[in-house]
């Protein structure tokens, strides 16, 4: 589908520059605003895939198991995902500018005091800290986007770009968390300190300053924000300690209790608000809904996919970090060669096909992966399945974020943003979650991996896995099917 250049909405108390449209020459300065907020989605995506690639060398190191490790990654996507919102609305109400800034810089400074510590819990609490940053960074960056490109082709160049570098960040952090990890483990969590630092000098010059919103303390939905943090760290601490402890314990009938409550004092609180986290009406809209269920979807396979195979390559079948990271880079590389193309196909394809596209790529390279073999060579096994990754990433990252705030006004921007990152921590959180427990309950009833051979739990985890990403296609699919149902219908209304 051709879209055509429409000027994006107004908001002159919250931003107050002018859109830039297609035809408008993109100026040096233009460039450079666009590598910083790339730049901060580049270093989110790097962090969470390069502490991923150095896992079994921390918990070698520290002494901590594999589902004691998961929660070096939940840590950061339950703080990330947990206070999205918040940062989206924090976005709208005091500048979009200060938020960014303040945030990025946050990450950085944490990120160089997690390097020098020893302790699993202090480690932990900092990835928390480091992901809370993200929440509020990740958000204002693409609403800095959105507010300052008009909609229609220039938007959705500068969003493709800027997605698409997300996803290449994520992919190409397996490569530098392999080259970091040969150093130590602790040069991967050290990295993004200098450099989210830099991007805060960098930036305080070149992102337009807004207006602040906020009249009152009120205005914050602090509330809403604790309630929807506490329900999801509940609800993951649920799933993980349910196959050890038993799912009918007094821990974990708690848990998960009180995570549905919490859960509908959120919702509760969220229609009562004057100023909620989420205008609930907004999830009228299906092409939004669709996205955020597709986002939630595709990194939860993804991130648990990268958990599993990267224990099972370095733990039992002896790769070397670096190793590892070049055998996932084919991936990176396909999502890197479609940067420069995929604001042309968005402009003339569906947000929606192009979505169910990426799924039926992400449900086949997770199939052809559950043929793993310790005999199977890495170009019959992996190689199949990575060339398919990247696909899916390719067709599904940018589209998922076009479609979400597509159509959305310029004060909700920051909502909207913020409602389909959530989306993806909160998928990535829980579905790793699942099948951390699921690999934590096989360890402890078959016993340790035996090097050579597969995980216990591995095919378990890999079925789930392939099961919830074709939950995915099947919606993404029917909605495919009902836009085509519409437009016969148009076409019909238009010839009587």
């Amino acid at each position: 589908m051709t879209q055509t250049v429409t000027p994006a909405p107004t908001a002159p108390a919250t931003n107050n520059t002018e859109s830039i449209h297609a035809s408008d020459g993109w100026t040096s300065r233009t460039w450079l605003l666009l590598v910083v907020l790339c730049g901060a989605l580049f270093l989110d995506g790097l962090d969470i895939s390069m502490v991923g690639v150095a896992l079994p060398s921390i918990g070698a190191d520290l002494g901590m198991s594999a589902s004691a490790l998961q929660w070096i990654v939940s840590g950061y996507v339950l703080g990330y995902g947990g206070l999205l919102l918040l940062g989206g609305r924090s976005a709208d109400l005091l500048g979009r500018r200060q938020v960014f800034l303040t945030a990025v810089a946050v990450f950085g400074i944490a990120s160089v005091a997690s390097a020098a510590l020893s302790s699993p819990e202090a480690i932990i609490s900092l990835r928390f800290v480091k992901g809370v940053a993200a929440a509020f960074t990740v958000p204002a960056g693409l609403s800095i986007i959105t507010t300052t490109f008009s909609e229609g082709p220039a938007r959705n160049k500068a969003l493709s770009i800027y997605t698409v570098v997300g996803a290449s960040g994520f992919s190409l952090g397996l490569v530098f968390g392999g080259l970091l990890t040969e150093v130590g483990w602790r040069a991967t969590l050290l990295l993004p300190g200098p450099v989210s630092l830099l991007l805060v000098v960098v930036g305080w010059r070149v992102i337009p300053a807004a207006q602040r919103t906020l009249t009152q303390l009120a205005d914050f939905d602090l509330f809403g924000a604790v309630s929807s943090t506490a329900a999801l760290l509940l609800l993951v601490v649920a799933v993980v300690e349910a196959p050890t402890r038993g799912w009918t314990s007094s821990l974990v009938v708690a848990a998960f209790a009180s995570s549905a409550a919490l859960a509908g004092l959120f919702v509760a609180t969220e229609v009562r608000h004057s100023k909620p986290l989420i205008r609930l009406g907004i999830l009228r809209s299906w092409h939004l809904v669709h996205a955020n269920v597709a986002g939630a979807i595709m990194a939860g396979g993804y991130f648990s996919f990268q958990f599993l195979v990267t224990l099972y390559l370095q733990d039992s079948l002896g790769w070397s970090p670096l190793a590892m990271a070049l055998g996932f880079l084919p991936a990176g590389l396909l999502v890197i060669a479609s940067s420069t193309r995929m604001d042309r196909v968005l402009a003339r394809v569906r947000t929606q096909v192009l979505i169910a596209g990426g799924m039926v790529a992400f449900l086949t390279a997770y199939v052809l992966f559950l043929r793993v073999d310790p005999g199977l060579s890495y170009v019959v096994l992996l190689l199949p399945t990575m060339l398919l990754l990247g696909v899916g990433f390719a067709l599904s990252f940018p589209s998922i974020n076009a479609q979400a705030t597509s159509g959305v006004a310029d004060h909700e921007q920051g909502l909207a943003s913020g409602l389909v990152n959530t989306s993806v921590q909160i998928g990535g959180a829980v579905v790793l979650a699942v099948i951390s427990a699921i690999l934590g309950n096989a360890a402890a009833s078959e016993g340790p991996a035996v090097p050579g051979e597969l995980m216990p739990g591995m095919l378990t985890g890999l079925q789930v896995i392939a099961v919830i990403t074709a939950v995915g296609v099947a919606a993404s699919l029917a909605t495919v099917l009902g836009l085509a149902r519409g437009d016969r219908r148009a076409v019909a209304d238009l010839v009587e």
